[in-house]
This record gives C-alpha cells, structure tokens and sequence, in this order.
C-alpha cells in the first residue's frame, strides 16, 4: 500500500529535464572500453529497452565520449554521424536544419524530426521559426545520443513520424569528473567545460556539469560573437524497487546566425561553377560586423526601441523537473515531467537582393544618385567610384531583422506502465500511457530594411542613397522600417499556445527467436490565440509615417514605417486529430544474426508555418481545410543485423511516403525573397547501411545511406512532380578510422553528400563535398589529455544552400555555407 501511496505522492510533483529510463542510461555506461557494447540496450522510442537484435527498429547510438573525442561543439556537427540523418549545417550553432531518410526539408527547422533532451520534446514542433537545437546544447553532461529512424517513433511520442534524436545526460552512476580548457588557434573563441558526479550515499547520486565560452567564432564578425553557458544538474534518489530523479537546467548563451553570402556562378545550370566574388571568403566571413548592429525600429507595442545585432540569437532557458520509475504490482510506471522556461532574442543581417552599386543607388534614387556611408569608420564619406567598392563594386538591399521571442514556455508529461507476462512458451509485453504538452509562442517580428556594402571580413557597413536633387532616400542607412520598401509584411506578432493530448500503448510477443509487436497512438491537438499584422488583410492598418530619428521632419524612409495593428486581432483557434501506428516482427537468426520487417504511418501536426497564411481564416481562427491540421508519413523498412565480437554490421531497406502542406521561401524574378504555400505529396526509396568494427588498436565506424526522392504530386504547381525535392543527394556518408592506445589517439572524422539541385524547379545543381574533420589526442600522464581537433581541415567549400533556382542574368546568387578550417587545442584533467 505504501508503494502505490509513493507513485501517487510522485505524479503530480514530476517536473523537468527527465531522464530516460534507467535501463538507457546503464547501456551508455556499459560500452566496454573499445566502443563495442556487449548487449547493445535502446530504450528511445519503444516500450522498453531491450537488446537491438532483439528489436525490429532502425538504432544507432554515440557515446558522450566518442562525441568529445571528434570535436562535435553543437548539434548540427553530433547529428552529421548518425546515418540516414541530414543536416543543413550552415546557421552557426544553432537553428540549423535537419531531415531524415529523404523525408522534405521544405522549409528550416526538422518538421518530422523530433529533438529530445532525456526522453522529451525540447520543442514540441521542430520546425518552428525558432529550431529545436536553439535550446539544446552538447557538452560533458552528455552521455549518450540515441537515434531511432521510423518505426516506433511514431508511437511512441507525439510529432516525430520520421524519427526521434535523444540527448541523454550523465546520472552520477560513474565516480568522477574533468574540467577541460579549449581555445582556437586560428580563430577566436575560449571554451571551459567542466562536469562531475557520484554517490552522497548509498541511495543517492547527484552530477553536474557545465560550460562557458567567448569569442568572436568561426567567421569573422569583428566583434564577440559567442558569449554564455549552461549548466546542468541532477539528482537521484534509489528505492528497493525504483527511483526518482530531480534535474534542472540554466542556458543563457549567446551565438551568431550566420545566413546568405553572395557567391558567383558561371557556367551552366548543370555544370556550374560557383567561385567567391572579391573580399569575400564564404568560408570565414559573414555580413556581420560592429558597423551594421543597430538597428532602431518601432518594438511589439509599436513604441520606438534599439536592438542590437551584436546579441545575434540569444537563448534563455530555465528548467527544472522530476523523474520517477517504480515497480508496483509487476507493472513498472515511469513518469516523466518537464516545465521549460524558454525566450530568445533572434537579431540577423539577412542580405536580399545584391546589385551593383550604381543599379542599386539608381533604383531608389533615380538618374545621377550618389552614395556615401552611412556607419562606420568612413561615415559620411562619399562613394566616389561605386564600381570599384570593396573590389566587388556591390551592394545589398539587406533586412535587418528582430524576432524578439518573449516565451516559448514548453510544458511535457509522459506517463507510462508497463509490463510482461508468461504466455505459453512466450513473454508478451504491454504497455499504455498517456501524453501531454502545452507549448506556447509569444513573439514580435520586427524587420526593417537597410543598404550595405558587402565584404566579409566584419567591416561591412551600411550605406545612404542621395537623389540627384540632394534629397536623401535613406537615414542612417534605412530605406524602410519594414521588412520591405513599400510593404508592412513581416511586421508581426504572435501570442499563439498549442495543447496536445495523446493516449498510446504497445504490444510485443516474444517466443523464440521470434518478436511480433504493434504500437498505436491517438494525438490530439489544439491551437488557440491572437495574430497580430497587416499582412492578415481585412483592412488592418500597416504603412504610417513616424519621427524615427525625433527631427520634425518626415524622411522617405519613416514614410515607410510598419506598425503592428494592436486593436485589430486575428483568432487562432483550430484542432486537429490523428492516428499512428507501427507494426513489425523481428526473426533472431542466430546469435549474431537477425532480421526485422516494419510497416508504420506517423502524423505531424499544424503549427506556427500555417499562421499568417490562407490556411487559416483571419476571421474564425480555424483551419480553411480540415486535411491543412496534420500531415502523415508512411513508412516500410526491412533489414539484417550482425553483430559478432568486435564487429557490427547493419543493413536498412526504406521506403517513406509523405503528404505535406508547409509554407516554403522561394526567390522571385527581381531577387527578393517570398514565402509561398506548397501542397505536395513526397516519395522516397532508399538503403542506409551502418558499420563498425575494431582490430587492436584499429577501429573504424561508417554509414551511408542513398535516396532516391520524388514530388509526386503538387497541387498548386503540377510542373514539378516527378521532380527531385530541393537539396536532397543521392548518397551521404560518414566513416571515422581511429587509432587509440593507451598513450595517444589519432584519427578522423569524415562526413560527405554528393550533389543536389538548389530548388524544387531542378534546373540548377549544388555541388556535393566531403569534410574532413581531425583529431589527436595524447595522454602524457595520468588523468591528463592534450587534445588537437581540426574541423573542415581541407577548408573545403560546402555549400548548403543556394537561393536562386537558376543562375541569374547578372548578379551573384545567395548561399550558405558550412564553416570553413577551425583548429582547437584543448588541456583536460580528470579526477
């Protein structure tokens, strides 16, 4: 009786940063010391954790230590070695993109794939315009990542058809601790890491860990770019027959957004050849730079404020939280809970339109319009050969933008019981549980619109247009405070909060060598809320003239102010319902041998990208078309696994169908950029293959996967199905050879993708790249590492993006790119 008065006591008290099941976190731990785990246990994404051969799901796992060891310093560069993942890693550290198993990446963030920080959502939408990874940090608290490609996934959490990642952080069920220092060699940044944990007693175990860093980055900004932490704790309390873990979280980090460059291109669609235009290296530099960070415009409540660019996409994160798993009755009920208290302040220099500067200066400022600085050590400084400026003779119409994020409060509850039975001559496993979340959205969207030069060594500066007559078309460099000349579009706000709600549960037989499992899901969500902006129609106010600079005169550019329409709202107020479900068998042929077979449909729900869209009524608030509330993904997988001594072989056939409605930006005919509606539906085929094998101090781990992905339908564009899905490859790869004694190891790690076509039109080609990535490390006493880690060491170019779909008549094309050579050496003392 007191065992159920506990469980009882425990339920309602659960909040945050949960742990995954105790059974995942002894799987991390239990690794031998080669890397080869002896019986390989996952526990995401499936009722309980069980052996991978024994499992009829697609698994892979990295260990905390393997992470630190090839020098992955967010979450893009970790995901990058998990096969069949995709990454588009050209943001910075964060807010970056991701896809899985050619599912479409149509716009940013991760739509069918769901980043988890110890079992929960870090957003409940991974696509939101604020990504999941904002909040999400890799550092010494790390463990393990597990990774589960379809199948259960779709069961057994709300909003991730495609797949599930989980960061599982450390327990203190290991004595010990380190501190390590890093610092850049050919770039700017000073890193400490530390972390420790262990048992205050018997039954009580605590780690805690951490990190700050500072410094300009990878790019060159000419200011401190990077700047903040985290820290992480948790606390666990042992019972005879379960446990219950307190944990808490404090992120406060601020990092730059790295978005387009201008890049040439000649040659043909097919055969392009994309070389960097004067005083801009697309590996090192940025748009960014001191002289183009303030930026004044009207705020959410439409009163006049300064933001500052330098801030780049700040993040505060605040969680606290409680985790319980007990035995009562032989059923085992674990109940996870997490309360976040999420903001950021985004600020961005996103470059639109680049021309060369006597076009551009003509274009607002008409026949004979000069051009001078407008910030900057040459302010006020004319421009008296704009052909020849910075050696490119460019300019850029660029938009400087705010996404003041006020909340994005996330509130998770997983309950679940489970248990097994003797049936027969075999053991059926049942489970059912209950989900929960409320994730909200406070935010303003403040663009404004500026003119800048462009050089990408972190001096750019913005510029004024003069007309011929001496009046100015532009104040300090603006030429509308809003998101574009002539339109209020942009200018917004969102006070939006998403409810789901999900029953769930599984059954899994298991006699034999054969296992037969089912699992279902009931998701059902619920939008409410006010939009707030004149891009919503029905009259709302949006162009005012406003005294930005408070002189009594009216410029041309506050002729041009948008205001946010506070008294006009527009409901938010839609639901959506669907169901999952997966089924599959798994045969264990032999000891090391075993084959699986699975069959799953998976639901992703609307969410913030149908706002401010036709898709949702400016007048009821509620979806136009009920079929716009939720998008399915189904799936087949068969596969072999083997897994014998120091060798791992595994082997995936796929197939993935996906119907999508999404908004998706795309580049007009004059250069700028415009989000536009896509109602679509998806195909993909494919084989993804995964490695590892170790021969005394030689090891080597790889995977591959190929796709062959297809828009197989388009309602609003028909010309494009049978089309190839923009920036979507045929092969990508990763491998890491090492070797490892116990003095030094040496190794590296290399990540690649072969081509792609830039957009959905498939006219112009993106070049495929394979980054190597180096690490050396040596021990020269005990407890004491000297490690040196070269990212992109061939500085190669990869390009990630390319927002024209054919080269253009004249002009560059914008990209975005990865990072270019970065070398860190770092000293670390265990204890």
């Amino acid at each position: 009786m007191n065992k159920y008065k506990l469980l009882l006591g425990l339920a309602p008290l659960a909040f945050v940063t949960p742990a995954v099941a105790e059974e995942a976190a002894d799987a991390a731990q239990g690794a031998s010391a080669n890397g080869t785990a002896q019986v390989e246990v996952f526990s995401t994404g499936v009722a309980k954790g069980r052996d991978r051969l024994d499992s009829a799901t697609s698994t892979s796992s990295l260990r905390g230590d393997e992470i630190q060891k090839i020098g992955a310093r967010n979450v893009a560069e970790v995901m990058r070695n998990i096969p069949g993942v995709r990454v588009e890693a050209s943001n910075g550290d964060v807010n970056n993109s991701f896809t899985i198993r050619g599912l479409p990446l149509a716009s940013s963030g991760s739509k069918y794939l769901q980043l988890q920080e110890d079992g929960l959502p870090v957003l409940e939408y991974g696509d939101m315009f604020v990504g999941a990874d904002t909040f999400l940090r890799p550092d010494f608290n790390l463990s393990a990542v597990e990774a589960i490609r379809g199948g259960s996934a779709s069961t057994f959490a709300s909003n991730s058809p495609g797949g599930l990642i989980n960061f599982i952080s450390k327990t203190g069920d290991v004595e010990g601790g380190s501190v390590q220092v890093s610092t850049g060699l050919d770039f700017d940044e000073k890193r400490l890491d530390f972390d420790y944990g262990g048992r205050i007693n018997d039954t009580l175990r605590f780690h805690v860990g951490g990190f700050y860093r500072a410094g300009e980055g990878p790019r060159e900004t000419g200011f401190t770019a990077y700047k903040g932490g985290q820290v992480k704790l948790n606390v666990t309390k042992e019972f005879a027959t379960g446990y219950v873990r307190l944990s808490g979280k404090y992120l406060d980090d601020r990092t730059p957004s790295y978005l387009s460059v201008p890049m040439a291109v000649t040659g043909t669609n097919s055969d392009p050849k994309y070389r960097e235009i004067p005083n801009f290296d697309v590996n090192s530099g940025s748009m960014l730079s001191p002289f183009v960070t303030d930026m004044v415009t009207l705020d959410g409540n439409n009163n006049l404020t300064r933001r500052d660019l330098r801030d780049g996409i700040h993040a505060i994160a605040k969680t606290i939280g409680l985790e319980s798993q007990f035995d009562v009755a032989g059923w085992t009920i674990t109940e996870r809970f997490r309360y976040a208290d999420q903001s950021a302040q985004m600020g961005q220099f996103q470059h639109g339109r680049v021309m060369p500067a006597s076009a551009l200066a003509a274009m607002f400022g008409g026949p004979g319009a000069t051009l001078s600085y407008a910030t900057g050590p040459n302010a006020g400084q004319v421009i008296a050969d704009p052909a020849s400026l910075n050696g490119n003779g460019l300019l850029a119409l660029a938009v400087p933008r705010v996404m003041d994020i006020n909340s994005l409060d996330n509130m998770t509850n997983d309950i679940r019981a489970t248990r097994q039975w003797n049936i027969g001559a075999g053991v059926l496993t049942t489970t059912a549980g209950f989900y929960t979340s409320q994730q909200s959205l406070d935010a303003d969207w403040l663009f404004t619109s500026a003119i800048s030069d462009v050089r990408g060594d972190g001096k750019s500066a913005l510029v004024n247009i003069t007309r011929a007559d001496g009046i100015p078309m532009t104040q300090n460099g603006a030429i509308a405070y809003t998101g574009g000349p002539g339109s209020a579009t942009f200018r917004r706000k969102y006070d939006v909060d998403f409810r789901v709600n999900a029953p769930y549960g599984s059954l899994n037989y298991m006699v034999g060598k054969i296992a037969i499992g089912g699992s279902i899901r009931y998701d059902m969500g619920k939008a409410e809320g006010s939009l707030f902006g004149s891009d919503l129609g029905g009259g709302r106010v949006g162009l005012v003239s406003y005294d930005i600079n408070n002189d009594g005169v009216i410029s041309f550019p506050e002729r041009n102010t948008a205001v946010i329409p506070l008294d006009r709202p527009a409901p938010v107020n839609f639901d959506y319902e669907y169901l999952s479900y997966s089924a599959g068998i798994n045969y264990r042929v032999a000891e090391e041998l075993a084959v699986f077979a699975r069959y799953s449909r998976g639901g992703r729900g609307a969410a913030d990208r149908v706002l401010f869209t036709p898709i949702v009524s400016p007048l009821s608030g509620e979806l136009v078309d009920k079929r716009a509330g939720r998008d399915f993904v189904k799936q087949a997988e068969a596969g072999v696994k083997y897994r014998a001594g120091d060798l791992t072989l595994n082997l995936t056939g796929f197939w993935a169908k996906t119907n999508e409605i999404n908004q998706q930006t795309v580049t007009l005919p004059d250069g700028s950029l415009s989000p536009v509606i896509i109602a679509r539906g998806y195909k993909a085929i494919g084989a993804e293959f995964e490695g590892a094998i170790r021969r005394g101090p030689f090891s080597l781990t790889a995977g591959a996967t190929y796709t062959d992905a297809e828009i197989e339908s388009d309602s609003l564009n028909p010309a494009i199905e049978g089309n190839i899905p923009r920036h979507q490859p045929k092969l990508i790869f990763q491998a890491t050879p090492q070797f490892e004694n116990e003095t030094y190891t040496v190794g590296a790690n290399v990540v690649g993708t072969t081509g792609s076509y830039a957009q959905d039109n498939n006219a112009l080609k993106m070049p495929g790249y394979t980054v190597v990535n180096a690490f050396f490390q040596v021990r020269p006493a005990e407890r004491v590492q000297l490690s040196l880690n070269a990212n992109n060491l061939f500085d190669v170019v990869g390009i990630t993006e390319v927002a024209q779909g054919a080269i253009p008549a004249s002009g560059p094309v914008s990209v975005r790119t990865i990072n270019g050579r970065t070398i860190t050496t770092s000293l670390r003392f265990d204890f």
